[in-house]
């Protein structure tokens, strides 16, 4: 019995350690990018692994798809770091663009995430999130300043992945906000209902140089930086691809990792889960892993 013990004290301490190493490593990345520069280099480098890369059109088949990404009107990338022993703690920054009257993508506007929880977890979990906004009150919801709660007055579901017609039917009927995550390290997930993330005015005022509202950000007012163009660069890439010759293979994740059907225009899609005979994202699912092989 005492060596049974030891055996899982030795082994709850190592994986304690490594949940440390892992949040000093990710909490190390998020400061380095806490500033607007930082954020943008951040989100070109997250899209890049969530959308196809035309040069290999084979990636679209794992990717938030084209139709998905042409009819967007904004989109929210952000990290968050969730560490914790007993008590758990997130925390994550980001950004979030809108689509512009003439089609381009607005100056970035900065956001953040924290938030305290309970639970029996050891270790740390870094998670790379998109949210496709897909309404135009979505896109609103951030651009008012304050908090904006995923799941709460704006309602998100798990997003299709690949290509061909269904996706595009599949739009007719979308939910307001379409999430897509990535997680690394010890936890194997992240819910993002609940998830509240807020505007980061503080940023937002140094890089920008006055107090300007994240209205003005997002409607245009304020010019695009150079600084963001890698990411504007990825976005147009992807929404470029040439999905000729590639085949119509389209789906939804589950919670249990299942393919789901894309579903049709008249089922829409189920707020919290993708199409509605889809089970909810368990607490410990991703909603996406764009680090599956292409």
């Amino acid at each position: 019995m005492q060596n049974r013990f030891g055996s899982f004290l030795g082994k709850a301490q190592a994986a304690i350690k490594d949940g440390q190493t892992r949040a000093t490593q990710g909490g190390t990345s998020l400061m380095q990018s806490f500033s607007l520069p930082g954020e943008s280099q951040k989100a070109a480098k997250i899209l890049r692994s969530f959308l196809a890369d035309p040069t290999h059109p084979h990636t679209a088949l794992n990717s938030i798809p084209k139709a998905v990404l042409q009819r967007a009107k904004g989109l929210a990338v952000f990290t968050i770091l969730k560490a914790g022993f007993v008590f758990s703690g997130k925390a994550g920054s980001g950004l979030v663009i809108a689509r512009l009257p003439d089609g381009s993508w607005s100056a970035p506007s900065c956001i953040a995430t924290a938030g305290v929880g309970w639970g029996l977890q050891i270790g740390a979990d870094l998670t790379e999130v998109v949210i496709v906004l897909n309404s135009d009150e979505a896109v609103k919801a951030f651009s008012r300043g304050g908090n904006v709660t995923v799941g709460g007055g704006i309602s998100a579901a798990a997003g299709p992945l690949g290509t061909g017609g269904q996706v595009s039917a599949s739009l007719a009927n979308p939910a307001p906000m379409f999430s897509y995550s990535r997680s690394k390290g010890l936890f194997a997930g992240l819910t993002l209902d609940g998830t509240i993330l807020v505007e980061r005015k503080d940023a937002n005022k140094e890089f920008y140089g006055s107090s300007v509202s994240s209205t003005d950000i997002l409607t245009g007012r304020v010019p695009a930086p150079e600084i963001a163009s890698d990411m504007y660069d990825i976005i147009e890439a992807a929404e470029g691809l040439d999905e000729s010759g590639l085949p119509a293979e389209a789906y939804v994740p589950t919670a249990t990792g299942d393919h789901a059907p894309v579903p049709s225009p008249t089922a829409g899609y189920t707020a919290g889960t993708g199409p509605s005979a889809a089970a909810p994202p368990a607490a410990n699912q991703t909603v996406f892993d764009a680090g599956a092989p292409h």
